[in-house]
């Protein structure tokens, strides 16, 4: 394995943070002695860089923002290392509705983020909890027209986790021939839709080519199929044990320990810090 690692990227639910969403102290401490180390650190998440993203340096309780921040599952990117923010491939409108009449027939709420909201078909105990779990207030548009009205970075679909492999094979099955949006699950629960090119792989190799940054020299971490070219692309893609098997198969490597039992941590200790 390389031990020249330059960038270490890493997912956040189910990688970085446990299953309470808790960054810990360990993994704080492990991000701080990466830092020390003049290796750069990074997010790629599902989430908005600015109004979510952007703000995690501060709420974990850091002294400055970090290097790389990915969002919406690649369809921005800020380089903290220039201070710059890019945008990436957005599904268009028209994919938008598509998406929203493709699922119709079934007892689903799409939503989508809009300026710090959330903006969804109905109200429903999911987009409650999800409203108050991220104080993102939401608004109700029961026609659509607040959620096809213009471009989206992605849109997202929310069920329950038994129900999850049925909503995909339902898409695979009704979706047009040559559809130019993709799905992605962002957790058990989320499924997403986004441009067929987007992924976080692409925002990494951006970064890295702005910066004179080798992939071979990368480290990401991940746990779901929103994270497989980004672990595909980077020098030493490493899987969490508690990730998905299809995430896996993308993955140099798999952590000893899961994400509640600081995996994260745990790994750059015995594979990188202990040897800088």
């Amino acid at each position: 394995m390389n031990r020249n690692i330059r960038l270490v990227v890493a997912d956040i639910d189910g990688t970085l943070t446990n299953n309470k969403r808790i960054l810990t102290d360990v993994t704080k401490k492990t991000i701080d002695q990466l830092m020390e180390k003049g290796i750069f650190f990074g997010l790629a998440s599902g989430r908005c860089v600015d109004n979510q993203v952007m703000h995690y340096y501060k709420e974990w309780g850091f002294k400055k923002q970090f290097d790389i921040l990915i969002g919406m599952n690649g369809a921005q990117l800020y380089d903290g290392i220039n201070n710059k923010r890019y945008d990436y491939h957005s599904l268009s409108k028209e994919d938008v509705r598509e998406i929203c009449e493709l699922v119709k027939p079934l007892d689903v709420n799409p939503f989508v983020y809009d300026d710090g909201n959330m903006v969804c078909l109905k109200e429903d105990e999911a987009t409650v909890a999800s409203s108050s779990r991220n104080e993102m207030p939401f608004i109700v548009s029961p026609d659509g027209s607040l959620i096809f009205n213009k471009d989206r970075p992605k849109l997202m679909i929310r069920v329950d986790e038994d129900k999850m492999e049925a909503l995909e094979k339902y898409i695979e099955e009704n979706k047009k021939e040559k559809a130019t949006y993709r799905t992605v699950k962002t957790q058990r629960t989320m499924l997403e839709f986004i441009d067929y090119r987007t992924n976080k792989g692409d925002a990494l190799v951006n970064f890295c080519q702005l910066n004179n940054i080798d992939l071979k020299d990368v480290m990401t971490f991940g746990d779901i199929s929103n994270d497989n070219e980004l672990l595909e692309v980077a020098g030493v893609g490493v899987c969490m044990i508690n990730g998905s098997d299809e995430t896996k198969a993308y993955a140099d490597d798999i952590t000893e320990k899961s994400n509640d039992e600081d995996g994260f941590a745990h790994y750059l200790q015995e594979k990188v810090l202990k040897y800088r």
